[in-house]
């Protein structure tokens, strides 16, 4: 982590020295915290900046991780972390006025340029991890799968076992390679980052994502409870592999189960903040979409939602937000819903982010969906169908996109492009129970189909007419 100390040290004046030295270790338990998805580095950081409001290298780490949450309510101390930056490194070569430059692109509302510089520092600076965990998260939040993994693959050789923070590396590899479609080597790195820091939630998480992609549920449940005890309690996926826990259950066909751990672990969590809600609403959709009663747990969770103030967030969570509204039936909400979405066009996505193009016709198709307007749903979401896997969060959270269009085709009756996506579901997961479950009710629409097919077959007499016809145009192209 040297690279990320210079931070401080390239900046640190004579009057200041001192206290900055003080800073300093705290600044590096900070970044430790950030790399581990332990505790809570954003309260420590503040209590670092208000002994030491000069610290530039606490206020890179106070930018990175407003970036990283993306937490627009923080404006407001972003920008006063990317101003003290500008002013104690007047050299735009500074790294960390780079950072001050990264950061501020992200809060004028540019994503793509905030990542752009952050990768450059990266790219001079192979080990500035608090430039390469930002670029890592924004990449993540844009979509940009490749670049996610071809960003740490570069970095890789200039990082060793010795030097600190190389298990979060791993386990930050290990992810981009599960969301490339690359889940034995994914697993095979994050097992690595295991041996490093055997605690580590990162690493964990990925595995429980390869599981999830690979339909491995009992084998998922059995890790998660082995290793409950490195992120049950206190760490930034506390909640999140509880919700893989219950997807685990559910794909096991243990609604029990499933349920329980919702109550327990992501219902009553600690602290809700809107990652929270968004595992929640993405859980209960689920049951939403296998006419599953949840008693009331959609109002509760719409309270919860409607508390928040939707403005400027990212349309990711804007779309959990509409799930909860039109389960619970809350139309005024649902309406405030659209008013935070920008406006998108979904036929060129280099003119907008990919999330931000899917969630307006998500959006409208989760609404047809509550409605029971299973055709108009199904209309809505084979106009997003190409950018599904790029709805801002990882291919386990996008296969709601996919489950919700399978089951608008299974209720609509629309049986070939039901048939198309039960059989590109399972082919992905083949042990899967839902999906087997899925297969079943298309063998249940195959009669009906097959009638409705034979309804669309001329008479047989016109028939044995069309086919002589042929025949006589193939033999006058012979002769």
């Amino acid at each position: 982590m040297e690279e990320a100390v210079r931070l401080n040290a390239d900046a640190a004046e004579p009057a200041s020295a001192e206290a900055h030295e003080a800073s300093l270790p705290r600044c590096e338990h900070v970044l430790e915290l950030l790399l581990t998805h332990r505790g809570n580095p954003s309260a420590e950081v503040e209590r670092v900046l208000a002994d030491d409001p000069q610290s530039v290298f606490g206020h890179c780490l106070r930018a990175a991780l407003i970036v990283c949450a993306d937490a627009a309510a923080a404006r407001s101390s972003l920008g006063a972390s990317v101003a003290a930056i500008e002013a104690a490194c007047p050299d735009v070569h500074n790294p960390a006025r780079r950072h001050a430059s990264a950061a501020r692109a992200w809060l004028e509302g540019d994503p793509a340029l905030a990542v752009e510089r952050y990768g450059a520092i990266v790219t001079d600076r192979p080990r500035d991890i608090l430039a390469l965990v930002v670029a890592h998260t924004l990449d993540f939040h844009l979509g940009q799968r490749r670049m996610m993994r071809v960003r740490l693959a570069r970095v890789l050789p200039k990082w060793e076992t010795a030097v600190p923070g190389y298990a979060s590396v791993l386990a930050m590899y290990a992810f981009a390679l599960e969301e490339n479609g690359q889940y034995r080597r994914a697993e095979k790195i994050a097992r690595r980052a295991l041996v490093l820091d055997p605690r580590h939630p990162g690493a964990i998480h990925v595995i429980a994502h390869v599981m999830e992609m690979q339909g491995r549920a009992r084998e998922g449940l059995a890790f998660l409870a082995a290793t409950e005890s490195a992120w049950i309690e206190g760490t930034g996926f506390s909640v999140h592999l509880a919700w893989h826990r219950a997807l685990f259950h559910l794909d096991s066909n243990d609604l029990e189960s499933a349920l329980a751990t919702y109550d327990a672990q992501i219902a009553n969590a600690r602290a809700p903040g809107i990652s929270v809600l968004a595992d929640a609403s993405a859980f209960l959709w689920r049951l939403q979409l296998r006419n599953i009663d949840v008693d009331g747990r959609w109002q509760l969770l719409a309270d919860r939602w409607e508390m928040r103030t939707l403005a400027g967030t990212r349309p990711f969570y804007v779309v959990h937000a509409m799930m909860a509204f039109a389960a619970a039936g809350r139309s005024a909400a649902a309406a405030r819903v659209f008013e935070a979405l920008p406006p998108a066009d979904t036929s060129d996505v280099s003119m907008s982010l990919p999330e931000e193009a899917l969630a307006p016709p998500f959006c409208e198709a989760l609404l047809a969906f509550a409605h029971s307007d299973y055709a108009a749903c199904v209309e809505w979401l084979t106009r997003v169908r190409h950018i599904a896997h790029r709805c801002g969060g990882s291919l386990a959270q996008c296969d709601l996109i996919h489950l919700t269009f399978t089951e608008a085709a299974l209720r609509a009756r629309k049986a070939r492009l039901a048939h198309a996506l039960v059989a590109e579901r399972t082919a992905k997961k083949p042990g899967s129970r839902l999906n087997r479950w899925l297969q079943q009710r298309l063998q249940m629409m195959a009669p009906t189909f097959a009638r409705s097919a034979a309804a669309m077959l001329p008479a047989p007499g016109k028939l044995r007419m069309l086919r002589r016809g042929a025949r006589s145009r193939v033999a006058r192209l012979v002769t």
